[in-house]
């Protein structure tokens, strides 16, 4: 068995272990599946250990209007997001691990102060049941393949469908450096692309109207946009793309730009690049069974190849690109086929799962981005949040601030020298951290304050993604306590005179 295929049948079987909670209806819903693969290798290189450290479901995302400033709902629940979010959950606890000097952590120390790395014979693989919505499912169609959504007829009369619709287009633009350059690309050169008809490559038959595999992304706002004509004159390729929402637009970026985005900066986030000695990176990505182009995958997840000029411990790292022959039981393709004709239409599951391999509470099941089955009432409170909305992530990321001692933290999150009795220690722990006088409070601060990480995204969005929307900064304000974001502790007598001394010595 192939490489791929063991990695898409360890996934497969991971996720039928599973409780049935959070799964389509069997021949009425589908859904798509990610993951995380861990690669253990011996001292010999010979022997490999698979293991899904993460797993995600999903295929919604919600609007602009049901986002929210306290950081508790997931905006984005396409099982690649959900799969990644689970496995920053699951390095969370392993970081943890490392610094309570645990041997079984996938971290050991490298050479700056209060930094970790990847142990030597630790890698992870990603998986997707699909390739990624957005601009690495625009693809040639042929003559067996059926969309796995309804096309869009246009812009202005297309149904606001909460799943992409695989397809793709005929005008490229590259928008390296911040300069976008448009390019014709024919018909016949789509139909040129690498193809093989066994893993479902695109391939046209040159008796009908060629016809494309559409996605549902819409182009970002303010840059070129699809054409909208027919068959391959219907998308432009190469552009950013937005995942569209319940009858609203939402400020998702496609799963294809994300993982591009994750080549180059990684996939571990701001957060946890605190405490990283550069950037993590999947060794491959294998794709399950579907509507397949090794050309598309390429040309989406290779956009910044040629960045330039990054921070030392980041560079870009493409993935190998791998097919698997083995088809998810719960894809829409499978779904279609084992569907009664005398039942209600096959729908996507609005149901989205997370499952890493964390020692407390290892499943998460959400609906609309909250945990499936509460109450409007308990909107607002711990038991709605998911255990990778950003607030709840947060709240791991700060426990590793308690856990270490200051001298193990790196230089970002250490305390300036006036802060260093045990009495704002237990304030700072707890609520905050300073550094050099500096205030990190809120989630904003403490993304902002991984100078590295901040660097090298600003790089590759400056030279390859200028158009990359912004999140609102009101969204990312949000502290520990989401009731009280703009409250702080209250802090009395030398407490407070310390606060203030250390605050007024630096210069602004």
């Amino acid at each position: 068995m192939c490489e791929a295929d063991e990695i898409s049948r360890a996934v497969c079987e991971h996720y039928h272990s599973l409780p049935r909670r959070g799964k389509p209806e069997a021949g009425l819903q589908w859904t798509l599946l990610a993951a995380v693969v861990k690669i253990s290798e011996g001292a010999s290189g010979q022997s490999v250990q698979r293991e899904v450290v993460a797993l995600g479901t999903g295929t919604k995302c919600i609007g602009r209007s049901a986002m929210s400033c306290k950081g508790d709902v997931l905006n984005d629940s396409h099982a690649e997001v959900i799969a990644r979010r689970s496995c920053v959950r699951y390095l969370m606890e392993q970081l943890c691990k490392a610094l309570r000097g645990e041997q079984d952590s996938v971290f050991c120390p490298a050479d700056q102060k209060g930094k970790w790395k990847l142990r030597p014979e630790i890698s992870f693989i990603f998986f997707t049941s699909h390739t990624p919505c957005g601009d690495a499912s625009i693809i040639p169609m042929t003559d067996s393949q059926m969309q796995p959504c309804p096309p869009i007829r246009g812009q202005k009369d297309s149904p606001s469908t909460n799943q992409d619709l695989e397809t793709g287009d005929v005008r490229q633009i590259d928008e390296t450096e911040g300069v976008r350059k448009r390019m014709r690309v024919s018909a016949e050169s789509l139909q040129q692309q690498p193809s093989n008809e066994e893993h479902g490559t695109a391939k046209s038959d040159s008796t009908q109207q060629p016809d494309l595999h559409r996605t549902g992304a819409k182009c970002v706002p303010g840059g070129p946009t699809d054409p909208l004509g027919s068959g391959l004159e219907f998308h432009r390729v190469g552009l950013l793309r937005v995942k569209p929402g319940r009858g609203e637009p939402t400020l998702s970026l496609s799963c294809s730009d994300k993982i591009a985005r994750w080549t180059v900066v990684g996939f571990q986030g701001a957060l946890l690049s605190h405490f990283l000695q550069g950037g993590l990176y999947f060794r491959a990505l294998v794709v399950g069974k579907c509507p397949y182009s090794q050309f598309a995958m390429e040309r989406a997840l290779k956009r910044g190849a040629q960045v330039s000029g990054l921070p030392e411990g980041f560079s870009v790292h493409i993935p190998k690109l791998l097919q698997s022959s083995l088809k998810f039981i719960h894809s829409r393709e499978h779904t279609h086929l084992s569907h009664n004709s005398t039942q209600a239409r096959v729908v996507p599951c609005g149901a989205a799962i997370s499952w890493c391999a964390v020692s407390r509470q290892p499943l998460d099941v959400t609906a609309n981005g909250y945990k499936q089955g509460v109450t409007k009432k308990a909107v607002g409170t711990a038991r709605a949040r998911s255990l990778i909305s950003k607030l709840e992530l947060f709240h791991s990321f700060l426990e590793l601030l308690t856990i270490a001692d200051d001298s193990q933290l790196p230089e970002s999150l250490r305390l300036s020298p006036a802060l260093q009795t045990e009495e704002m220690k237990a304030i700072v722990g707890m609520k905050r951290r300073i550094k050099s006088g500096k205030e990190l409070w809120s989630y904003w601060d403490y993304k902002q304050a991984a100078e590295e990480y901040q660097q090298a995204w600003a790089v590759l969005r400056s030279q390859v993604f200028p158009l990359w929307p912004q999140s609102p900064r009101e969204l990312l304000l949000f502290c520990r306590d989401p009731h009280s974001a703009a409250n702080r502790p209250d802090l009395s007598g030398t407490a407070t005179a310390v606060l203030k001394q250390s605050l007024k010595a630096v210069p602004e």
